[in-house]
């Protein structure tokens, strides 16, 4: 499990200049301070956990359990709360403020995002088939998946089989993206690769539980 995480939002992709001069592609992800609503213990809860808020939402919007929440914690309410599981959470308490800082240049983090999703697709696309033959007797068949099972044994098809459906949004994680650049003052974290998921997304950005 990880030792520090945060919450942040995709900006976009960008690419910087690394001191060989050589080109970096980066994500940025715009790391505002998340205020700590809830700390969550094993011998309370069966777990440790942070609960975390980002951004400002009017008390007005608030329904009366999401309000009397931020309350209890005397807490500004945000636009959303995000859990975040960690090993030890002794060191943080309700209210505290965590930024961008917490993670340095050079850092290797895992992110965790919704990706974005591709609506209805087919076998081709959502799995990788091959497909039919081009020709040779293929007739208005070329991107069907093929057999999908048997006809009176066993007269049904095997749950879990790979057929068309719904692609994408889904929560993904990548694992051991470097942290290029960490930027407090402008609320700023450049990573190095992809990160799933839409601009404007939600990414739970903690350190790399493989190692480097």
């Amino acid at each position: 499990m990880a030792t520090k995480a945060i919450v942040g939002e995709k900006v976009g992709m960008t690419q910087v200049w690394d001191e060989d001069n050589r080109i970096v592609p980066v994500t940025v992800l715009r790391v505002s301070p998340c205020r700590v609503v809830q700390v969550k213990t094993p011998e309370h809860d069966g777990y440790s956990a942070i609960q975390v808020t980002l951004g400002v939402r009017d008390e007005s919007k608030l329904n009366r359990p999401e309000a009397g929440h931020f309350a209890k914690a005397g807490v500004e309410p945000g636009r959303k709360l995000v859990e975040l599981r960690l090993d030890d959470v002794s060191e943080f308490s309700v209210g505290q403020e965590i930024s961008a800082d917490l993670l340095s240049q050079g850092e290797h983090v895992d992110v965790t995002a919704v990706s974005r999703g591709k609506g209805f697709a087919g076998a081709m696309k959502r799995h990788g088939f091959k497909g039919a033959p081009a020709s040779h007797g293929a007739h208005r068949n070329h991107r069907k998946p093929g057999s999908v099972g048997q006809c009176a044994t066993p007269s049904r098809v095997f749950r879990g089989k790979k057929l068309p459906g719904r692609m994408g949004a889904e929560k993904v994680t990548t694992l051991n993206l470097m942290v290029v650049r960490s930027d407090p003052e402008a609320q700023v974290l450049l990573v190095r690769g992809s990160v799933p998921g839409p601009r404007g997304g939600t990414v739970v950005i903690r350190d790399a539980v493989k190692g480097d």
